[in-house]
C-alpha cells in the first residue's frame, strides 16, 4: 500500500489523531501539507518528525471555517507538492454541554468547524480530488455519531451529518474514479483523554469488547489504506474503528 508521491492534506494535523495520520503516510512516502489553525509550533514540529524519517512535509496555516485562508491552503499545496490527491477532514472541536444549558452559539460553533469546515475543504479540493488518478476523500467522523453521547448532541449530530455528506460525495466522485470514505474512531488514546479522571477511562474501556482505548496508530492505518490505491472498489463506506463499540 505504497504512498509514494501522492499528496496528502491533513486538517487539523498538527496534534492528536491528525498528526498520527500525517507521520504514517509520511512514512508510507506520501508528500504531507500539514494543517493546523493556531498551534504553529506544534505543526512544524510534526513536519520536523516527517521530515526526519525520511518523508516530505509543509505546515499550511488555515481555520477551516475560513474559505479565503482554506483558499491559501491549496496554494500553499500547489506551490510545494501540485494538485492534492488525498483529502483527510480532520479538524474538529467539542463543546460539552447538557442539552438544555446548551446555547446555540455552543451548536453553531461545532457545526461550523465539524461540519462547515468539511464542506469548505472538500469543496476547494473538488477538482484535485476528481483530476488526480484514484483520488481519495476521507473524513473522520465518530462512535458518537452513531451512538450518540451524554452532553454531546452538537458533536454528535456533527459526527453524524459526516455519514451522509461522504455517501453523497462519493456518488458525485464516482464518475471521475475517485472515492469518498468515512472512519468513525471509537475512544483513542491522544491528549485529549490526559485529563479524564481514572476512573471514567476504565468506565469506558470497560464498555469496549476489545478491553483497550485505540491507539493513533489503529485509526492512521485504516486511513492509509482508505488513501492507497489498494482500496479503489471502497467508496461510500462508514468504516468504524472502535474495538467493537457496536457489537
Amino acid at each position: 500500500m505504497s504512498m509514494d508521491g501522492r499528496t496528502c492534506i491533513i486538517t487539523g494535523s498538527a496534534r492528536g489523531i491528525g498528526r498520527g495520520i500525517a507521520e504514517y503516510l509520511g512514512a508510507e512516502g506520501a508528500n504531507v501539507v500539514i494543517n493546523y489553525r493556531s498551534s504553529e509550533d506544534a505543526a512544524r514540529n510534526a513536519v520536523g518528525a516527517i521530515e526526519d524519517a525520511g518523508g516530505s512535509a509543509v505546515a499550511a496555516q488555515a481555520d477551516v471555517t475560513d474559505r479565503e485562508e482554506v483558499e491559501h491552503m491549496r496554494e500553499v499545496c500547489h506551490e510545494a507538492f501540485g494538485p492534492a490527491d488525498v483529502l483527510v477532514n480532520n479538524a474538529g472541536i467539542t463543546a460539552d454541554v447538557q442539552f438544555t444549558e446548551m446555547s446555540r452559539e455552543d451548536w453553531d460553533r461545532v457545526m461550523d468547524v465539524n461540519l462547515g469546515g468539511m464542506f469548505n475543504c472538500t469543496q476547494e479540493f473538488f477538482d484535485d480530488i476528481w483530476n488526480a488518478h484514484e483520488g481519495r476523500l476521507i473524513n473522520i467522523s465518530s462512535v458518537v455519531g452513531k451512538q450518540g453521547n451524554f452532553g454531546q448532541a452538537n458533536y454528535a449530530a456533527a459526527k453524524s451529518g459526516m455519514f451522509g455528506f461522504t455517501r453523497t460525495i462519493a456518488l458525485e466522485l464516482a464518475k471521475g474514479g475517485s472515492t469518498a470514505n468515512c472512519v468513525a474512531p471509537g475512544f483513542t488514546r491522544t491528549d485529549m483523554l490526559e485529563s479524564v479522571p481514572d476512573q471514567v477511562l476504565e468506565r469506558i474501556v470497560s464498555g469496549i469488547p476489545l478491553e483497550r482505548l485505540a491507539e493513533v496508530e489503529d485509526i492512521a492505518a485504516v486511513v492509509r489504506f482508505l488513501a492507497s490505491e489498494d482500496s479503489s472498489y471502497v467508496t461510500g463506506e462508514v468504516i468504524d474503528v472502535n474495538g467493537g463499540m457496536d457489537l
